[in-house]
């Protein structure tokens, strides 16, 4: 049975293919740190589907939400921010605005306009953290206060909705006074008795909350949102204490009576269609 042994065994050649998968498919949620297949998250509002975890919502993303499909009209669109302090660092100031204009489609970190909501006139004033992470410039401040004097002007109710990091540091003295011109805007609104909604998502920090932010008569937070004026690691650093759990979070806030109430996204419409209903009949 020698000559068995010298036969050699046939080769089997197998060609594999090679699965290319596209990246950017999945992405590790924030918060439950669970593989997340991406297009559920943005086919569910930008809400993780595992834990609810509310990621940002753009601009114009917030128009489609809560308006009436078709019904928004924006105003001040060609306003943005100059160069006032010929600011740079790594980057000069003018070429970072650029920036986030061809990246976002919007020439200022606040889309403003008129739409209904459920038939209702309202104004809308919409902070993207996508630009510039929504920062107050002084361009920004000028918006916010036209669509307040619109709202006073129209007796339409006013919603803003605060996605920023605060005043923007480029324009140092400028955006800071941009926090007493929407205040002060804002007293002729709350002596008119028109109704203002305060909307805050993840982050509302800065200037932005020292001012527009938390002067809403009813101040609505989204789910986990980071609302503060100085970010908690600051606070732990100047106040040499650890602060507790939660600290700064919506619901940390509601629970000590910061805001009026913590409502998830998907639920947003109904609720400010219920306030806006109970504002009509008074």
């Amino acid at each position: 049975m020698e000559w068995l042994k010298k036969l050699k065994k046939p080769r089997i050649k197998i060609r594999a293919k090679k699965i290319q998968i596209p990246e950017g498919l999945w992405v590790k949620c924030e918060k439950c740190k669970e593989i997340v297949y991406k297009k559920d998250i943005a086919n569910n509002l930008n809400i993780c589907p595992k834990c609810n975890h509310h990621y940002k919502l753009g601009a114009r993303d917030w128009v489609l939400l809560l308006l009436d499909d078709g019904s928004f009209s924006e105003y001040d669109s060609g306003l943005t921010s100059v160069d006032p302090l010929k600011f740079k660092d790594s980057k000069k100031y003018k070429d970072r605005i650029k920036d986030s204009i061809k990246k976002l489609g919007i020439k200022e970190a606040v889309l403003c306009g008129e739409g209904k909501l459920n038939n209702s006139l309202v104004q809308l004033c919409v902070l993207d953290f996508g630009f510039l992470g929504g920062s107050m410039a002084s361009a920004v401040g000028e918006k916010v206060t036209r669509s307040i004097e619109r709202a006073l002007k129209k007796k339409s109710p006013l919603i803003i909705i605060s996605c920023s990091g605060g005043a923007r540091m480029q324009e140092g003295v400028l955006s800071l006074m941009q926090m007493a011109k929407t205040s002060a805007a804002l007293a002729k609104l709350s002596n008119a008795k028109i109704p203002y909604i305060s909307i805050l998502a993840d982050p509302t920090t800065g200037g932005v909350t020292a001012s527009f932010a938390m002067l809403g008569d009813i101040n609505i937070a989204e789910p986990g949102a980071l609302i503060g004026f100085a970010g908690p690691r600051v606070i732990e650093q100047t106040i040499k204490q650890k602060l507790p759990e939660g600290f700064q979070r919506a619901e940390f806030l509601l629970e000590h009576g910061m805001v009026d109430m913590v409502v998830m996204r998907k639920h947003l419409k109904s609720t400010l269609e219920k306030i806006l209903d109970f504002f009509k009949d008074e």
